[in-house]
């Protein structure tokens, strides 16, 4: 299939682009495409027009502060992979951007579209809120920073108003001592997981998360007093179970499998 018929417009700043939202009810934005492409092609998705946000300038800034790196919604995935981005997180972000989908898609796609789409199967979303990141919006109304924990509302739901652009993703730093892990688990490269587990442990910022992603929701965040080391399948069975996650006994087990295995991966550096 084809998409539907739209106007589209490329604006040249920030301020242009949400003019352009905040006129035309029904309006997408389109920054990589990497995830809207296919939802156009398929009628999935039919606005009246698409906003091309791709070359606007202050999208595409990385700046850094004394407590965190804030990287532009247009950054792609292969910026990261290539270490073109400054890494607060000890190479974990760059370790991350390497196993998204296939390099072709990686040089197109951005960290804010994918953030934006809230697809509960992608890398950022689940990455990025085990390290308490941060979103930064702007609208007609103005600009504002959400948890990227309570972002995403659900599965492809986020709390991102029609006439709203995210701007940037800001992560904080960690410390030299701080450990991550990241484990997947999908039947082959570049297909969506199944179950997603992700381990921070910063015991010099007092930071140890977990984080089960490709939940068909939200993410669900795990914060545990434990050593990593000593979390067993079943006690993440039933931590999971604590959170109000609700699923049959096998994808149960798969996500906690998958923390396991981010958790004995942590340990293990």
């Amino acid at each position: 299939m084809k998409p539907a018929p739209f106007a589209y417009e490329r604006p040249a700043t920030l301020s242009e682009a949400v003019r352009i939202l905040a006129d035309v009810p029904g309006a997408k934005v389109l920054a990589g495409g990497q995830t809207l492409g296919p939802m156009l092609n398929l009628r999935l998705a039919q606005p009246e027009m698409i906003v091309d946000i791709g070359r606007i300038p202050e999208l595409a800034e990385v700046t850094e502060t004394a407590g965190a790196i804030s990287i532009g919604a247009t950054v792609t995935h292969a910026a990261i992979e290539d270490g073109r981005v400054s890494d607060p997180a000890g190479g974990f972000l760059r370790r991350v951007a390497k196993g998204i989908a296939y390099r072709a898609v990686r040089t197109r796609g951005t960290i804010g579209g994918s953030l934006a789409h809230a697809d509960p199967a992608a890398d950022w979303l689940s990455a990025l809120t085990a390290l308490g990141a941060e979103v930064v919006l702007s609208g007609s109304h103005g600009s504002r920073t959400v948890v990227l924990a309570e972002f995403a509302r659900g599965a492809m739901q986020a709390d991102i108003a029609a006439d709203e652009i995210v701007v940037a993703v800001r992560v904080p730093k960690f410390s030299r001592a701080s450990r991550f892990a990241y484990h997947k688990i999908c039947r082959k490269t570049g297909e969506f997981a199944e179950a997603i587990g992700v381990a921070v442990d910063d015991p010099e910022r007092g930071v140890r998360r977990l984080v089960a992603g490709a939940t068909e929701g939200r993410p669900i965040v795990l914060n545990l007093e434990r050593d990593l080391i000593s979390l067993s399948v079943a006690a993440l069975e039933e931590a999971l179970s604590a959170s109000g996650y609700v699923a049959d006994a096998y994808v149960l087990k798969l996500h906690a499998v998958a923390l396991h295995r981010a958790c004995q991966e942590a340990s293990a550096l």
